[in-house]
């Protein structure tokens, strides 16, 4: 984003087949950089392709601007009436600009209108950014994974209760 963008030029849409190197190359953009180490691995163009294939999935694409440039992604994934948040992340240039926000809202309604109760997910513990970004959302910590990640970090267990 420029900066002169704001959360009205931001779009959300389902992603399609056609969307899965691009899924790959912003998840690869956004947990290898310089500043933030990689926490997990990228998935690659065939894993999205079956993420984006798949009937209990929600991948969303965030575009921002009139060149409707990619700026961010969500992958969940429903079993009953859970979900969990597979992950999600913004480009640099777009980040504090309200597109993880509005990815989330989006999933959230969305969730909602298949009678989706909780939504989990885990975060890293030293990622501030994100924790306030989902606990401005409403989300409470209802666990913790000691050592989850491959730097020895722990993984806060976060839950959005979907029923209000």
């Amino acid at each position: 984003m420029t900066g002169h963008e704001d959360a009205a030029d931001i779009e959300i849409r389902q992603a399609t087949p056609f969307d899965a190197l691009l899924f790959a190359a912003l998840h690869k953009t956004c947990f290898n950089t310089g500043a933030q180490p990689q926490r997990q691995r990228a998935w690659d163009e065939a894993a999205m392709t079956q993420f984006i294939a798949g009937p209990s999935t929600l991948c969303l694409l965030a575009t921002v601007g009139a060149e409707a440039r990619p700026a961010g992604f969500l992958v969940a994934r429903a079993a009953g009436d859970e979900a969990e948040l597979l992950t999600i992340g913004v480009e640099a240039g777009s980040r504090k600009r309200g597109v993880g926000r509005a990815l989330l809202r989006h999933a959230v309604a969305a969730l909602k209108e298949n009678q989706i109760s909780s939504l989990f997910l885990e975060v890293d513990e030293a990622n501030a950014p994100a924790l306030a970004l989902y606990r401005g959302l409403g989300a409470v910590a209802v666990g913790r994974r000691p050592g989850y990640y491959e730097s020895g970090g722990n993984a806060a267990i976060l839950r959005f209760d979907l029923r209000a």
